[in-house]
């Protein structure tokens, strides 16, 4: 296992980290297979990781506990733990307290090494600060059930620069992989929390599973590599190149990833890329690009729609079904991710977003065919006839 400085700290976290919201089930998500997962977790310590990852909404709440329950025998002692307070479950500043004391049950454990408030965004964060979680932070910190205090992150650059600029974080969470340099905080903002002295945490550094096995047009290129490697290698290593990221998040749901990943974070080094690799993973972007059928950039000029779609989103979601080709994923994430009120259904064909929208989309009309393929389980169309 290789290790990396975590932030201004002088401890070494490795290179890969457990996370436990994909682990092994038994049917429904929340019915996790234990006896699996906890051979799997404990290959991983044993084999050099020390960075556990679990939330309080994980497999239904389950997560935790299984948490709690795999880290028995020695195990808690070898790694460090973080867990995440649910914000959405926070409606008064008692429930900082409550929320956190529960998960420390749950856990099995006196303290949380790093907490973070889970998934900020603009709002989100608005609604804790003003409940006074900075003020409040000071009192687990200081009593020892907290040891460092972060947040995970989904939203733009500007969001996120006000949320790091808000408070002396000791670390953060951002989503990033190849195709997600520009999206949420991006690139830009893995540097600017980084020359900040924080760590980065990368989550979803396979893009919930959809880089491992690409469409045709990419896994050519990857064939043509002058060094061989899976694709989920080749996302990983990417990742594990760049100085400013502290440790990759793995949600592992099988001990052959597990395996497969430890191994990978075992060949990792900062810059241990060429010019040549890095420049085939720029052509491994843009191919996915060229097979996007909705040229949205997500600029936002279209928003707000008068009739309340979420646009980007809803363009978003249906590109990536096409690209990925994951029909199954994408029907998941617009009927159950995205609201009644902002699906493609609710648009209205007024057209007024078209004449703000720099790529002439011709959004009305791909609205009523998003909502055919992904509500109603139709065939997908790649462009409009």
């Amino acid at each position: 296992m290789q290790y990396r400085r975590f932030g201004k700290s002088d401890w070494q976290v490795s290179a890969l980290g457990f996370g436990c919201m994909r682990l092994p089930t038994t049917g429904k998500p929340e019915d996790i297979d234990e006896p699996e997962a906890s051979r799997m977790l404990h290959y991983a310590i044993d084999h050099g990781v020390n960075y556990v990852d679990t939330a309080y909404g994980y497999h239904g709440g389950n997560s935790e506990r299984f948490v709690g329950r795999a880290l028995k025998d020695g195990y808690r002692e070898k790694v460090r733990l973080a867990t995440k307070l649910p914000c959405w479950l926070v409606k008064t500043a008692e429930d900082f307290d409550r929320l956190l004391d529960e998960q420390l049950g749950k856990l099995q454990t006196d303290h949380i090494d790093f907490y973070l408030l889970h998934a900020l965004n603009k709002g989100s964060w608005d609604k804790m600060r003003d409940l006074g979680v900075r003020e409040w932070a000071s009192k687990p910190l200081g009593d020892g059930r907290v040891r460092y205090l972060g947040f995970s992150f989904h939203d733009d650059f500007d969001a996120f620069k006000e949320i790091v600029d808000a408070y002396d974080w000791t670390f953060c969470q951002i989503q990033h992989n190849y195709i997600d340099i520009e999206n949420q905080a991006g690139t830009k903002g893995l540097q600017y929390a980084a020359a900040r002295g924080m760590a980065v945490v990368i989550m979803e550094p396979l893009l919930g599973g959809r880089l491992v096995n690409p469409p045709q047009p990419v896994q050519a290129l990857w064939d043509g590599a002058p060094t061989r490697r899976s694709p989920a290698d080749w996302a990983l290593q990417w990742l594990w190149s760049q100085p400013e990221v502290s440790v990759v998040l793995s949600g592992m749901s099988t001990m052959q990833q597990v395996e497969e990943d430890v191994a990978s974070a075992g060949r990792s080094a900062v810059n241990e890329l060429t010019a040549v690799e890095l420049a085939l993973i720029d052509q491994v972007r843009v191919k996915y690009s060229d097979l996007c059928p909705i040229p949205c950039t997500r600029c936002g000029y279209c928003m707000p729609c008068p009739n309340g779609v979420d646009i980007p989103r809803n363009f978003e979601v249906y590109n990536a079904g096409v690209i990925y080709e994951k029909p199954g994923w994408a029907r998941n994430e617009y009927n159950n991710w995205i609201s009644q009120e902002a699906r493609a259904s609710a648009c209205i064909q007024c057209r007024e977003c078209e004449d703000k929208c720099p790529q002439r989309i011709l959004i009305s009309e791909w609205m009523p065919v998003i909502q055919r393929v992904l509500g109603e389980n139709g065939p997908y169309v790649t462009k409009l006839e």
